[in-house]
């Protein structure tokens, strides 16, 4: 593919400019023109802009919702490739400013954000004033321009696509975004959240040894390990940086099947495959499945969303081998019982067998506001001691969160728990201790406060 040299001039106005160029063609990326101090946006910024008025402006008024978006698909297919390519810098433009601010997540498009390019700051979300505004269809062309035309066509179909989005910078390096484009009052709104170029290290999660030897290929070497907590919780981090661990210290086959994949891991000691449901296999499912012909130690499924991949995830468990997954919950109880409520009755307690005998350990995390104005991490740990897996089998699941409570000594700890000790340790606010608590009433009993108190 050739690029002009007004394109190479335009992109290299902007400071940390993201170099299409090398996405494209892997090329060495140019070298930077200086900085220019000014106000105006960057010029690769304003060309964007004026491409999408006047793709905007061809649209009849009297096509709306799928039909539209159908038209609009059809429109970038015919656009010339330099004006696809100013649409693709100025959505970087935007997933860059994010670096600058300290952003996990912007989100554009739709009724919902009423034109302006939105980002989440330490969990607070806001407007930026700073990006002006666009209409409907102006995004609705940005957004459909970062997805390919069979993207698009799934998009059409299932109101809802989710993709992995990268950028490069001058320097060569890449970020990578996990992404969801949906519908919203039949225009399209997007989520982008930007996946850590580096792993937590495992050690910072501060987790019991027994806890880490269920974690470990190493000491365990089949089973089901299951991270759970509501979106943004931080589930992937600490998941990357479980497989992290048992890649950089067991010799073995991992296999992660996600939508999309987020963290790209280097193999180090093990053979790490990247299977990405819509892109290299067609559902979590199958990818589960394949897995199993392709000699794994470990397989990662990214979500345990449905009664297919529960069930798939129970059988390779059931074979012999390590399963890492996550779950929608905010406890390890509610994880047990998410998993057998989405089974049909007449399969749950054969599920609730299975399940006690496969299940290693559950990590149920929150990130909670700290005083210092970021975040930090409260969990739940679940080990499966005989006496919870029995617990599990006779769904008697109500006894299991006095035996996490009673678990300290082997690496076991509640919310409330662990919310204690955060606030002991004056990480966080006894309001935030309070407000994150699956249980309050217990929270107060440990911080010995009467009801009123909090």
């Amino acid at each position: 593919m050739h690029f002009s040299q007004e394109f190479l001039i335009i992109m290299s106005l902007e400071e940390k400019v993201i170099n299409i160029m090398a996405v494209q063609t892997q090329q060495t990326p140019p070298k930077p023109a200086p900085s220019i101090t000014t106000n105006e946006p960057p010029v690769h910024v304003v060309e964007a802009q004026k491409i999408l008025k006047e793709v905007s402006a061809t649209l009849p008024t009297s096509v709306t919702g799928l039909e539209r978006q159908m038209m609009i698909g059809d429109t970038l297919t015919r656009m010339d490739e330099s004006q696809k390519i100013k649409l693709l810098a100025l959505m970087n433009h935007f997933l860059v400013r994010m670096f600058t601010t300290g952003a996990s997540d912007i989100d554009m498009g739709g009724y919902g954000a009423q034109g302006s390019v939105w980002y989440r700051v330490f969990g607070s979300k806001k407007p930026d004033a700073t990006l002006g505004k666009y209409t409907p269809d102006e995004m609705n062309f940005l957004i459909q321009s970062v997805i390919g035309e069979r993207q698009r066509a799934f998009l059409y179909e299932n109101r809802n696509l989710d993709f992995s989005h990268m950028i490069y910078s001058e320097n060569g390096e890449f970020r990578r975004f996990r992404a969801d484009a949906y519908f919203d009052l039949d225009q399209l709104g997007l989520n982008m959240r930007a996946i850590g170029n580096t792993i937590r290290p495992y050690k910072n999660l501060d987790l019991h040894p027994n806890v880490t030897k269920m974690l470990s290929l190493a000491t365990t070497k089949e089973g089901m390990c299951l991270v759970t907590g509501i979106t943004g919780s931080g589930k992937s981090s600490t998941l990357d940086a479980i497989i992290d661990a048992n890649n950089q210290s067991v010799d073995g086959h991992i296999v992660i099947v996600a939508s999309p994949i987020e963290y790209v891991h280097k193999s180090a000691r093990c053979i790490v495959r990247h299977r990405e449901v819509g892109r290299d296999v067609m559902s979590f499912k199958e990818g589960a499945t394949q897995a199993l012909r392709q000699d794994p130690d470990i397989i990662m499924i990214g979500e345990l969303r449905d009664p297919e991949t529960i069930m798939t995830a129970l059988e390779i468990t059931d074979s012999g081998h390590k399963v890492f997954s996550t779950l929608h919950t905010a406890s390890s109880v509610e994880s047990i019982d998410r998993i057998i409520g989405e089974i049909p009755p007449v399969e749950q307690e054969r599920v609730r067998n299975r399940l006690g005998d496969t299940l290693r350990c559950v990590l149920s995390q929150k990130l909670i506001p700290s005083l210092d104005g970021k975040r930090v991490l409260a969990k739940e740990i679940l080990l499966a001691t005989p006496s919870v897996k029995a617990a599990i089998k006779n769904n008697n699941t109500g006894e299991i969160y006095q035996m996490i409570s009673e678990g300290l000594e082997n690496g076991m700890t509640t919310m409330e728990q662990d919310l204690r000790r955060l606030y002991m340790q004056k990480k966080i606010s006894l309001e935030n201790a309070m407000n994150y608590a699956n249980n309050k009433r217990r929270l107060q009993q440990l911080l010995q406060m009467q009801p009123s108190d909090a």
